[in-house]
């Protein structure tokens, strides 16, 4: 979630050390794995013990939430945007001139509303800043299928999930992302659905744990290292040769169809974290300042989906507030931006762990108000007879 936040914030220096430099996978690997990980938690009992209906109705809900919380933000943020630009406050106190709509390339929305509005209920025009929901939509939908297809063996949703890949792959399936051109959506479901189930299977035991090895560590790691020359910009642009055989194997790690080297690396950095954690995650849950520091990021991570709508948000915001007062490119100004915006993301997790744990439903704690007893406010649900009293709840 923080690395997210760090990329989308416009013009941000720091996304130079975010992992997507240094190679060929980045954050939304790590954000869809999680994801497949945290649907099999979720939705993979419901289908065990309610059967493939129920299971299908659980993912719809979800398909639904997500859906409107795709609809929600891109509203939001294209009406702040337009009214902030439009009023003429930034240029008449700051002297900005920044095009702030036309950077998320959002001026279609406005000026072909009639195409646009439609486009964006039915999931047929989305901005690049606004692709990875929609995506996430689309394989949470295919679930349901592969849940069919696992008990009648797991190997029939691996060749699923690989056949799904392949024709992706080769442009034989995609999604339109604008209706006035042929421009297809940017993260390709029928894709990074690979990643996504190898998270969900790995969660339910599909595929078990990998065994800690010297050799696979010493593998893994080769991996890691070997990919950078070919993904680190301040290497592969300095050297004709690297940046050529970038370009020559380009299929292999486009973003897009999700390449193979994406799927690669990002094992072998999964499997490097997950040795560096301990079992159960036991260097990371300790009692020390670097356990607390561990639990707030941890309930940044339970909160996934509020905090990636609001990061998305924060940082346009930020970005905003940042050229206002101080502008682009100082190293102080980018650590206060940086710093503030992942804060204010602590914040999101928090206050909606908090709505969601329902706290009016919890009995209070503190001294009642006078004249606030139970006594002295009763209605007809106070005047049961005590043995009705009595009956559990």
């Amino acid at each position: 979630m923080f690395i997210i936040f760090i990329a989308h914030l416009p013009d941000n220096t720091w996304t130079l050390w975010i992992p997507a430099r240094f190679g060929f996978s980045d954050a939304t690997e790590i954000f869809v794995f999680c994801s497949g990980m945290a649907s099999a938690i979720a939705f993979g009992k419901v289908f065990d013990q309610h059967g493939m209906m129920m299971g299908a109705a659980r993912v719809s809900h979800r398909v639904w939430q997500v859906y409107f919380a795709h609809v929600c933000q891109f509203l939001i943020l294209a009406a702040a945007l337009v009214a902030i630009q439009t009023s003429g406050v930034l240029e008449s106190c700051c002297g900005l001139t920044q095009d702030y709509v036309g950077s998320l390339n959002l001026w279609h929305f406005f000026e072909r509303s009639e195409v646009t509005l439609p486009g964006l209920l039915t999931l047929t025009y989305v901005p690049n800043y606004f692709d990875i929901l929609p995506m996430y939509i689309v394989v949470l939908a295919l679930m349901p299928v592969m849940m069919l297809l696992a008990r009648q063996g797991r190997m029939w949703m691996f060749a699923a999930m690989a056949g799904l890949w392949l024709a992706a792959s080769f442009h034989l399936l995609d999604l339109p992302a604008e209706p006035w051109s042929d421009r297809s959506w940017f993260f390709n479901p029928f894709a990074w659905q690979l990643l996504f189930f190898t998270g969900f299977a790995f969660m339910r035991g599909q595929i078990p744990a990998p065994p800690v090895r010297r050799d696979l560590i010493v593998l893994a790691g080769v991996i890691v290292l070997a990919s950078m020359p070919l993904a680190w910009h301040r290497l592969y642009l300095e050297v004709p040769a690297l940046l050529e055989a970038r370009n020559l194997i380009e299929p292999l790690w486009i973003k897009t169809e999700f390449g193979i080297l994406r799927f690669v690396h990002f094992l072998a950095l999964a499997y490097l974290a997950w040795i560096a954690v301990g079992a159960g995650g036991s260097y990371l849950v300790t009692e020390d300042a670097w356990g607390k520091v561990v639990r707030v990021i941890q309930k940044v991570g339970q909160q996934s989906l509020a905090v990636f709508l609001a990061s998305l948000v924060i940082a346009q915001g930020v970005g905003i507030l940042r050229d206002m007062v101080w502008g682009r490119g100082n190293m102080l100004v980018e650590f206060i931006a940086n710093v503030g915006g992942m804060a204010l993301l602590v914040a999101v997790a928090y206050v909606v762990a908090w709505y969601k744990g329902q706290p009016w439903r919890k009995p209070p704690t503190g001294p009642r108000h006078p004249g606030s007893s139970a006594g002295s406010h009763a209605g007809p649900a106070d005047a049961r007879r005590p043995e009705q009293m009595r009956q559990p709840a």
